[in-house]
């Protein structure tokens, strides 16, 4: 063996990362909290390691350990050395700033999970991707420009050298997704953290950047971190697997020996609580089989018939159609699916229904209230029989309100209690409908986990007993065990209550599990509708077919196929 293979091979079988009993904790007033528990993980050269589990399992927090950057309350034990391509190492938890700052972006670099507030809105893409190329080294303007041309070429933005002096606002999701992930290769580094790089994104645009990171996986040899609570994107791209609950790893595999079986009961649990197509055909006739004689004939709850929704221009730009020529309905106590990639028209029709959002043509009526040139006192009677369920509780609860008094609002708003003091016995019965304790109505929305406010958001919407409920998005940022809790109950109360809906959603898994119909929007325009076995199981319409390969199910070898049948489709 010659000394040149023998480097080779020493350097091959060096880990980019190698986490050693690592051990977190945060100082808080009621003590401290240890996050993460003897964590030992490696990462070697091109390989993708997936660490997943729910919220508070630590994932977050092993991630940006390796990057240092945990705040002055966290005390760190163990170590995280990180291997550079030259052959150096660093040990993230003992070094210096300065070394630090070295390290961050030459050796390891991050992919935040949301691009919009990783990204300066007041500075061109291509000065922001420069900036990183500075900080490392002596780079000409000219170069730096070259270089940060070159990166968004390699993520595959279309026209890189104008593109590069376009503003962050002036992207898509996805797009603002590929530029925070050229900013991370702009130097090189041996390893990227991706935390959560998909969740905001609908399914197609996911399957774009899925299949843009394991391009530059191949193409580079970057050995990638990846956070997530998505085991479709697991299946579909990871090599390896950490699962991680309560701070420690509870199980280590290879992907496929993983998913095909798993060895701790919590992963069990949580491969159990995956949603997955088919899944809600029995669930459907079963709700379809519970329905009086003649609920078809019923007044329709929502009817839109030729709806055209319009955002004007500005500043000289033409009007923008978003909802064009769409007729749909929902019977009492139906639940539609609407789906749908992202600017297909799902949240601007789910607004125009809750009277967010002016009509601009056609016709909508709502529980008998026609919306075509509605003004805010025809809509007052109609507000208390229609609940809203935002995708984002934390931003729409108000965060100095208690979580009691938040919900509590609607009623009070709405004239059924003098306050929210007065409310509260209504308020606690709500809490405890949702399956929250009624003492975490005393909490602010900042004490509660994610899936806390979900349910909390989803007492709000149904404080005045609606007819309707339109739910935009609801269980999108929960992981997977937590969203099949709140999914669950969502349906029992359905079930319960008898309340229509409106059901937003990318997850076609989510959709078939809970609608009885399903709507596919694309570019504004209804292309197709029916049940979720007409629907998912025999689509007629291309768009549909792509929409469905492009969901990644948790499954390595069926995704993988799946794989294979999207890239026919969009060949």
């Amino acid at each position: 063996m010659t000394a040149e293979t023998s480097t080779t091979s020493q350097a091959a079988a060096t880990p980019v990362a190698r986490i050693t009993d690592l051990a977190v904790s945060f100082a808080t007033d009621a003590g401290p909290v240890r996050a993460v528990d003897g964590v030992d993980l490696e990462v070697a050269p091109g390989e993708v390691l997936a660490i997943v589990g729910e919220s508070g399992s630590g994932k977050t927090v092993t991630a940006k350990t390796i990057l240092g950057l945990l705040p002055q309350t966290a005390t760190t034990r163990g170590a995280v050395v990180l291997s550079s391509r030259e052959g150096g190492t660093t040990d993230v938890v003992s070094v210096s700033a300065s070394q630090l700052r070295q390290a961050r972006g030459r050796d390891v670099a991050m992919v935040f999970q949301e691009p919009s507030t990783a990204l300066n809105p007041v500075y061109t893409v291509g000065w922001q991707i420069a900036e990183g190329l500075r900080a490392h080294g002596k780079v000409s303007k000219a170069e730096a420009r070259e270089r940060a041309i070159e990166a968004l070429r390699q993520v595959g933005i279309p026209d890189p050298e104008h593109r590069v002096d376009h503003y962050p606002h002036q992207f898509s999701g996805g797009q603002k997704q590929r530029i925070v992930i050229a900013m991370a290769l702009a130097l090189g580094p041996g390893l990227i953290v991706a935390d959560e790089p998909t969740t905001a994104l609908d399914v197609t645009v996911q399957a774009e950047i899925l299949a843009l990171l394991r391009h530059l996986r191949d193409e580079t040899g970057t050995a990638i971190v990846l956070i997530t609570h998505n085991m479709g994107v697991v299946a579909d791209l990871a090599d390896r697997v950490a699962v991680m609950y309560q701070g420690k790893v509870v199980e280590q595999a290879a992907v496929r020996d993983l998913f095909a079986a798993p060895q701790a009961d919590y992963t069990k649990a949580l491969l159990g609580a995956v949603p997955r197509i088919g899944e809600g055909r029995a669930r459907a006739a079963e709700r379809l089989a519970a329905r009086p004689a003649g609920w078809e004939e019923a007044a329709p709850v929502v009817e839109a018939t030729d709806l055209v929704i319009t955002y004007p221009g500005r500043f000289r730009r033409p009007s923008f159609t978003a909802v064009d020529q769409v007729s749909l309905r929902i019977r009492p106590g139906e639940v539609l699916g609407l789906v749908g990639e992202s600017g297909s028209g799902k949240t601007t029709i789910a607004r125009a229904i809750a009277g967010l959002q002016p009509v601009s043509g056609g016709s909508l009526k709502v529980l008998g209230t026609e919306m075509l040139g509605a003004r805010p006192r025809d809509l007052k009677a109609m507000r208390p029989r229609l609940g809203f369920v935002f995708q984002d509780p934390a931003t729409s609860f108000n965060p100095l309100l208690t979580i009691a008094e938040c919900v509590a609002e609607p009623l009070v708003v709405h004239g059924r209690f003098a306050s929210p003091a007065a409310a509260r016995q209504r308020v606690d019965e709500l809490l405890e409908a949702v399956q929250l304790p009624r003492s975490y109505g005393d909490r602010f929305p900042h004490e509660l986990s994610g899936g806390q406010r979900q349910r909390a958001s989803l007492a709000r919407g149904l404080a005045l007993d609606p007819e309707l409920l339109v739910a935009d998005e609801p269980t999108s940022a929960l992981d997977v065990s937590v969203q099949a809790r709140v999914l669950e109950l969502f349906a029992e109360l359905q079930k319960e209550l008898g309340f229509a809906c409106l059901f937003v959603s990318h997850d076609l898994a989510v959709v078939d599990l809970l609608a009885d119909r399903i709507a596919v929007l694309y570019r504004g325009k209804l292309v197709e509708e029916g049940t979720g076995e007409q629907v998912l199981g025999n689509p007629r319409e291309e768009y549909t077919k792509r929409l469905i390969a492009s969901l990644p199910v948790p499954d390595p070898v069926a995704q993988a196929a799946r794989r294979e049948e999207l890239a026919a489709l969009t060949a």
